[in-house]
C-alpha cells in the first residue's frame, strides 16, 4: 500500500490547489477516461476509526511529484479535522487495464390474491407486483453509466468553465466525503475502481462532480447470478466544494 508522510501529503494537496485555475494543466493532468484503483487494504484502512461518532472518511485530491493526480485517503475526527497518522494511503489516476463490468440485479415479487364467497363463488381476485428494494446503498446502474459518460464527454468542458473567470477554480472539488458504513468489504472483493462522474444537482442548480465506486470480485468474474451480489456500483461521495459539511 503506497503512502505519503505528512510533508508529502501537504505538498501534494497544495500542488492540486495551485493548478485549479490553470485549464491547460488540468486538461493534461485529468484525461477523461482515467480512473483510480483502490485495494481492499486501503478501504479497510479508511474505514478504521477509533470514535464511533465519526460517519465519514475523506478523499483529498493531490498531485504527486508535480505530474500525476492522486486521491489520498484521510481519516477524520467528529469535527472533520485530520487524524494524525503515520502515513496517508493514495491511489494514482491512470488508464484502466481491462474493461470493467457493471451489473445490477433486480428481483420482482408477484403476489396474487383471490376471495371466495360463502357459496364458493369467486368475488375478487387481483395481483400486485412488488418492485425491487435494495438492501444495500447502491446506485442505479443506468444512472451510474449516464453520469460516468457525462464526465467522459463533457468533463473537459466542465473544467474549462470552472477554471475560467469568474470562478478561477474556486468551485472545483478538492475533497470528497464518503460514509464509512456504506463502502463495504464483501468476501471475494479484489479491488474497487473509482471514477469521476458528472451529474446535475437541483439544489445547486449546476453540474457537480462526484466519485462512483465500482467493485470487482475475483471469485465472481462476470457471473452475477449469486444472490449475495445485488450490484457492484456505489456512489455516496459528496464533493467539497460545495458540500463541505459532514
Amino acid at each position: 500500500m503506497n503512502t505519503l508522510d505528512k510533508k508529502g501529503y501537504d505538498t501534494a494537496v497544495d500542488a492540486w490547489k495551485k493548478c485549479l485555475a490553470d485549464y491547460p494543466r488540468m486538461k493534461t493532468l485529468i484525461p477523461p477516461n482515467y480512473v483510480f484503483t483502490l485495494s481492499p487494504e486501503q478501504i479497510k484502512w479508511a474505514k478504521t476509526v477509533t470514535d464511533g461518532k465519526v460517519k465519514n472518511f475523506r478523499v483529498d485530491m493531490g498531485i504527486l511529484d508535480q505530474k500525476q493526480v492522486i486521491i489520498i485517503l484521510v481519516r477524520i475526527d467528529e469535527k472533520g479535522q485530520n487524524i494524525v497518522v503515520d502515513g496517508f494511503p493514495y491511489s494514482l489516476l491512470g488508464e484502466m487495464e481491462k474493461d470493467l463490468p457493471l451489473y445490477e440485479k433486480q428481483s420482482y415479487t408477484l403476489v396474487k390474491t383471490a376471495l371466495l364467497s360463502k357459496d364458493l363463488r369467486s368475488v375478487d381476485d387481483n395481483s400486485n407486483t412488488t418492485f425491487p428494494i435494495a438492501d444495500h446503498p447502491i446506485m442505479k446502474q443506468d444512472k451510474a453509466i449516464e453520469a460516468i459518460e457525462q464526465w467522459r464527454n463533457e468533463g473537459q468542458n466542465w473544467l474549462y468553465m470552472e477554471c475560467s473567470a469568474p470562478y478561477n477554480g474556486t468551485r472545483i472539488f478538492s475533497s470528497f466525503y464518503v460514509p464509512i458504513l456504506d463502502l463495504t468489504l464483501p468476501e471475494g472483493l479484489n479491488w474497487i475502481t473509482c471514477t469521476f462522474a458528472l451529474r446535475y444537482s437541483s439544489i445547486y442548480q449546476r453540474m457537480l462532480v462526484s466519485l462512483v465506486f465500482i467493485s470487482f470480485y475475483k471469485n465472481l468474474g462476470n457471473d452475477v447470478s449469486s444472490p449475495a451480489y445485488i450490484s457492484n456500483t456505489y456512489d455516496w461521495s459528496q464533493p467539497c466544494p460545495p458540500i463541505c459539511q459532514i
